[in-house]
């Protein structure tokens, strides 16, 4: 897939070089130092074209990682790749840091050697990676531990080693919601999209079996449910894609439409998915400019929360743009604190909490400096950040069940936790 990863510093000096494949030379190391780090215009892109070789980077702190290839790959994957690797290194020595890389050169490409054989990724899951690479370096194992890693390396398995023990077993679920809107100064919703994902904590003993129960409209179909029944369809939603956890057994999924898996130990991202279909909008946001002459703007912006009143939002942080010619702002605010910040051209208006089915208004006058230009002001959209303790798709956790035949623990024992959380992605209202 790829033919060589390099690492580089803000000087453009060479810390890690691994060549997989034998049509990457060395001159691919100075051409990316060339025509990307000493550039002089800032390179946006992250994927750049050289001289028939591509070059896939991300930086981290002040560190380059360059992945390069000379074949057709799928750039996505590359990326992913890429991202893994940082992922590795951070939970084997935490920042990504020149000092780091340095202090733990060995091991990077020990790790490398494990991770990619002959440009294709192998094993990038950090737990089982563990199992036989130290911090120290290779680990002398027993012959006992020997037939350990190989069946966690080979076998079905690989993510949870078996003889885990805990006092208490517990299990923590996280709905995590993000929220993206765009909103026409009338209130037209013009689009708008929920992407989620159930971050899990377990923390349980033996090699216990987990049965994990959504509302969804093809489980609860699958139910025996009316799809006619106004007040059942109301609560189940309608998921566009999801993307599981490998521990997920999809068999199950397809035939039961029960989500069915052995968790890994600790935590873990278990399903991501995104639905675009009866989107509980937390906010409204009106927005209201009017201008007075060439020299004034007068700008009233509304913000109604649209969730139940016994509920309570956090971090409301509301960004209204301002022209480039401001000379000069006075806002008047009925709740929180507002502030023009001028390098970034935007009134920041702030709000700590806000309960459900309440509004908030702020008003602001712009003064603006006289120009020769005639081109007119385009009015970016006014954006939005918040924390609301609800699932905004209307996403419901029917059920979590724990089963482990061997150890003497049932479902009851298990003490489990469930907690929503609703934050904004992109959510804009045009003005």
């Amino acid at each position: 897939m790829i033919g060589g990863l390099f690492c580089y510093n803000h000087k453009g000096e060479v810390l890690i070089s691994r060549v997989f494949r034998d049509d990457i030379g060395r001159n691919a190391v100075d051409a990316f130092r060339v025509n990307v780090i000493h550039a002089r215009q800032q390179v946006r892109s992250p994927v750049t074209n050289i001289a028939r070789t591509s070059f896939f980077h991300i930086k981290r702190s002040n560190l380059w990682l360059a992945a390069v290839t000379k074949q057709n790959v799928n750039a996505t994957m590359v990326f992913e790749f890429l991202l893994k690797v940082v992922e590795i290194f951070q939970n084997y020595f935490g920042k990504i840091s020149e000092e780091n890389v340095k202090n733990n050169f060995v091991l990077i490409y020990e790790l490398l050697d494990e991770i990619v054989d002959f440009g294709y990724p192998q094993n990038t899951d950090s737990g089982i990676l563990k199992t036989f690479i130290t911090q120290q370096g290779v680990k002398s194992a027993t012959k006992e531990e020997q037939t350990a890693i190989t069946s966690q390396v080979t076998g079905q398995i690989g993510w949870r080693k078996e003889g885990i023990k805990y006092r208490r077993n517990e299990l923590f679920l996280d709905v995590m919601e993000y929220v993206n809107l765009l909103m026409s100064p009338q209130g037209q919703v013009l689009s708008a999209h929920v992407a989620g994902k159930i971050q899990m904590k377990s923390y349980l003993s033996g090699m216990p079996e987990c049965k994990f129960g959504i509302n969804d409209k093809i489980v609860m179909d699958s139910k025996g449910k009316s799809t006619e029944d106004t007040s059942k369809t109301k609560s189940a939603i309608a998921i566009d894609d999801c993307q599981f956890h490998q521990c997920v057994k999809l068999s199950k999924f397809e035939t039961e439409h029960s989500i069915s898996f052995i968790p890994p130990d600790g935590e873990h991202e278990l399903m991501r998915y995104r639905t675009t279909k009866d989107i509980s909008l937390p906010f409204r946001v009106i927005p209201l400019v009017r201008e007075v002459g060439r020299s004034k703007l007068e700008v009233k912006v509304v913000v109604k929360s649209s969730f139940k009143p016994s509920l309570l939002a956090q971090k409301l942080e509301i960004r209204i743009p301002t022209p480039l010619n401001t000379s000069g702002v006075q806002l008047i605010c009925m709740k929180g604190k507002a502030k023009y910040k001028a390098s970034e051209n935007a009134i920041v208006w702030k709000i700590k909490r806000m309960g459900g089915m309440k509004e908030s208004q702020i008003s602001a006058e712009i003064e603006l400096l006289t120009t020769d230009t005639k081109k007119k002001w385009t009015r970016p959209p006014i954006s939005m950040n918040f924390e609301v303790p609800f699932a905004p798709s209307g996403f419901k956790v029917r059920y979590l069940k724990v089963f482990e035949p061997k150890l003497n623990y049932s479902d009851h024992d298990v003490i489990k936790w469930v907690r929503y959380i609703g934050r904004s992605g992109l959510y804009e209202t045009r003005c």
